[in-house]
């Protein structure tokens, strides 16, 4: 049986002493859901310190239970202007709990503190990531690639739209 989590974990951006948490939960992240991201553990399990610590680079977020990582989210700069949400999971005990929002709630000010757009893409199958990034305000902008080379796999690109004003 679960452990009963408790309310308030702490979701904030990661910084270079968070390595081995980072890389914990990113590990985690990939062999529970395999098909939800465009780089497998095998790849993963292969980085060098300095490829992961160019992961923790802003806007990297972790989501803390005491000194656990449960969660973590990220992005990064696709092209001048445009950042690309990335590495979104929690453990399957802490979804449905409104941390999403949190950890795209520091992806996205930080984007937009820099006027960047903010993209993800999305498999067709990951219904509940979907409904979480619809309600959130990202939408299909009709794009669609494979999840990762050889991958069957089908990704949709959604975007937040700016604000108005």
């Amino acid at each position: 049986m679960d452990a009963v989590a408790p309310a308030s974990p702490v979701v904030r951006f990661a910084s270079e002493d968070d390595l081995e948490l980072w890389q914990d939960v990113r590990l985690r992240s990939l062999a529970d859901a395999p098909e939800a991201f465009g780089s497998t553990v095998e790849r993963e399990l292969a980085f060098t310190d300095d490829e992961w610590r160019a992961r923790l680079r802003p806007p990297a977020v972790l989501v803390l239970d005491g000194e656990r990582a449960v969660g973590m989210g990220g992005g990064f700069e696709v092209r001048p202007g445009v950042v690309l949400v990335v590495a979104m999971w929690l453990e399957p005990g802490w979804r449905g709990r409104g941390l999403s929002r949190k950890v795209l709630d520091l992806v996205v000010d930080w984007a937009r503190e820099r006027d960047h757009e903010v993209e993800l893409d999305v498999a067709r199958d990951a219904t509940a990531a979907r409904a979480a990034y619809e309600r959130y305000g990202f939408v299909y902008t009709g794009d669609q690639s494979p999840l990762r080379e050889g991958s069957s796999i089908v990704t949709d690109r959604m975007v937040l739209p700016l604000p108005p004003g």
